[in-house]
């Protein structure tokens, strides 16, 4: 049996395709268009699942969509009908849109589809599954458990914001929610537009600039904006935010609350800012605790799922795992709407056709979420040589050692190899790599390579047989979607001048024997690479290992800010040659900046929209 999973019209579009319960293919639509986040009928991603899977459109026995959109317009008429006339505005803007498309999103859907097969019943085979099952059926039925608490929190679904559901073999059911406006996602979005970053893109920058800060707005959050119960269930004070009836996310009320207004995008960052992120921050980690602890106490389960795109805050992740309140926790990797497809469909297989789930013991089933497009040695070489590119071909063991060495040299690397990953982390296929030892990895390759902002922090890449040694952690992150501290004995004690530093003083200040991924809190979001999902990329930290005697190396995405991860060798060569990488290896092949032509240069720096 053939479904595919299709997430649209709200951001992040994507596709993914089951057949007989085996993940075959999943992409957003993104990678492929070249626009960020892209939410519009990811006809570029179905082309590709179906492809992947060397089946016409007609051989697919259903298609899902994520979510239940008259249940969203429901909701809609509701909230203005609550605040009325407040919100009027907002909803006159909203309602041609919801008439022309999505309220009736069956028949535009039916559209699309038949532009793949214009003679073929598409309407016959359509479903819809619910956003948070979608999400929750994200995270189970890949996990490796038979049995688990699935946990999902984000901005807002149809109506639900917070659901809990308790997975068993093929059966998903929805326990309890939390509904709309009542949204940790919608709060941590406040602070993102609040602190002048753009929401649905900017929130994992306040997660990485908290750590600068001091969380000393917690009592004011806690005391005036939500309301947190023992377990964990929470309310907010409505009148401090305009996401129901405004164009914004705040209003005049949380401005006065906070001492003026929101900073705009791209002003120059102060300690207030830091400090409001840090205390957000902690407000959001200290609801997801009390949920994970009242949830293992009223379950008594053992295994905790997570998705919805509260999941990919990793530092809260860290911490439900610390806490031990569960004894395994899986995240699924494309956690926020992209993964919605994956759910949807893998709901429809297991739910709506109770179809029967496959649990290999102490293994996911996301393949490492290496779900997206490959390109063959051949077809790389034409490609490349087609944009003008100059290389050289090297065997395995050649290009493994010529990458090696170019780390240990602390040059900047692109890697691209294998299938192009699901999800908004870069794991090794379509990354650019750094030596994790040096003091000004971090600067170069945030300014000169990335073009964002010198806080952001870089995540560390590590054999697992290693990670112990290096990390205060002992158990897989994949995903890179926990944060753990560095080992005691790897970090560099500040010295009473660099602990009186304020913010972003901090930052050149070295941490430990891996400066480049250690955090100002000597935290790091660690990615652990096994030799079963990635051999190549295990292989190539392996040897890093053998040069350096440091099993750890710098990965962050393979694009600049703004732009979608790359997703052909076309898209590397273009990047690479709009940036200060100095190596890149796509294949088997392998460049030299140096010896390229310098008119095919690109200002990448003002190529994309900021994010």
């Amino acid at each position: 049996m053939r479904i595919l999973g299709i997430s649209a019209f709200y951001h992040d579009s994507a596709a993914a395709l089951i057949c007989d319960g085996a993940i075959v293919a999943a992409a957003q639509e993104e990678r492929f268009t070249r626009k960020k986040h892209d939410s519009g009928f990811p006809f570029l991603a179905i082309d590709y699942c179906l492809g992947e899977a060397g089946i016409a459109p007609e051989q697919v026995d259903y298609v899902v969509f994520y979510d239940k959109p008259f249940l969203k317009f429901e909701r809609l008429l509701e909230t203005y009908l609550a605040f009325a006339p407040r919100g009027f505005s907002s909803f006159r803007m909203a309602m041609p849109l919801w008439l022309k498309e999505k309220l009736f999103l069956k028949d535009l859907l039916r559209k699309e589809l038949k532009r793949f097969a214009p003679k073929f019943d598409w309407e016959s085979k359509l479903l819809f599954s619910e956003h948070h099952l979608s999400h929750a059926a994200s995270a189970f039925y890949p996990s490796p458990f038979e049995e688990a608490a699935v946990l999902t929190m984000d901005g807002v679904g149809e109506w639900a914001t917070t659901s809990l559901c308790i997975g068993r073999g093929n059966e998903l059911k929805v326990f309890k929610e939390i509904h709309f406006p009542h949204s940790l996602g919608l709060l941590y979005s406040a602070f993102t537009y609040y602190t002048g970053f753009k929401v649905n893109s900017g929130e994992y920058k306040i997660m990485g600039l908290a750590p600068y800060g001091e969380p000393r707005y917690v009592d004011v959050i806690m005391d005036n904006l939500i309301d947190i119960k023992a377990d964990g269930s929470f309310r907010l004070d409505m009148s401090y935010f305009d996401y129901c009836t405004g164009l914004t996310m705040t209003n005049a009320k949380f401005h006065k609350l906070f001492g003026g207004p929101p900073r705009k995008p791209e002003e120059r960052l102060t300690q207030r800012e830091m400090d409001l992120t840090a205390s957000i921050q902690t407000v959001t980690e200290e609801v997801v605790l009390r949920l994970a602890r009242s949830i293992a106490k009223e379950t008594g389960l053992k295994n905790l799922c997570l998705a919805g795109g509260v999941a990919l805050n990793c530092v809260a992740n860290g911490k439900i795992l610390r806490d031990g309140s569960f004894t395994n926790i899986w995240i699924q990797p494309a956690s926020g709407d992209a993964g919605g497809a994956l759910g949807a469909a893998l709901a429809s297989h297991h739910i709506h056709q109770r179809q029967p789930r496959k649990v290999v013991q102490g293994k996911d089933a996301m393949q490492g979420s290496y779900l997206g497009p490959h390109f063959e040695q051949t077809d790389i070489e034409e490609r490349l040589r087609l944009a003008g590119a100059r290389f050289h071909i090297l065997d395995d063991e050649g290009i493994i050692d010529a990458c090696a060495t170019a780390l240990a040299e602390e040059k900047a690397l692109g890697w691209f190899q294998g299938r192009m990953e699901f999800g908004p982390r870069a794991l090794g296929g379509r990354s650019i790599l750094g030596d994790a030892r040096s003091s000004t990895m971090q600067s170069v390759l945030n300014l000169k390579v990335k073009y964002r902002e010198s806080f952001r922090p870089f995540a560390p890449s590590v054999l697992r047989e290693d990670v112990a040694d290096w990390f205060e952690l002992n158990s897989d992150s994949p995903y890179m979607l926990l944060v753990s501290d560095v080992a005691e004995d790897r970090r560099i004690a500040m010295t009473p001048k660099q602990q009186a530093l304020f913010g972003i003083e901090k930052l050149n200040v070295p941490r430990s024997e891996i400066p480049a991924v250690t955090h100002v809190d000597y935290s790091a979001r660690i990615q652990t690479v096994h030799a079963e999902t990635n051999p190549r990329y295990h292989a190539l930290i392996a040897k890093f290992k053998e040069k350096t005697g440091c099993p750890v190396i710098v990965n962050t995405s393979f694009n600049v800010r703004g732009e979608p991860i790359v997703c052909t060798p076309e898209d590397a060569f273009r990047c690479f040659m709009g940036t200060d990488i100095e190596r890149l290896a796509v294949g088997n092949v392998l460049l030299l900046k140096e010896e390229q032509d310098p008119s095919l240069k690109q200002n990448y720096e003002t190529k994309f929209d900021l994010d």
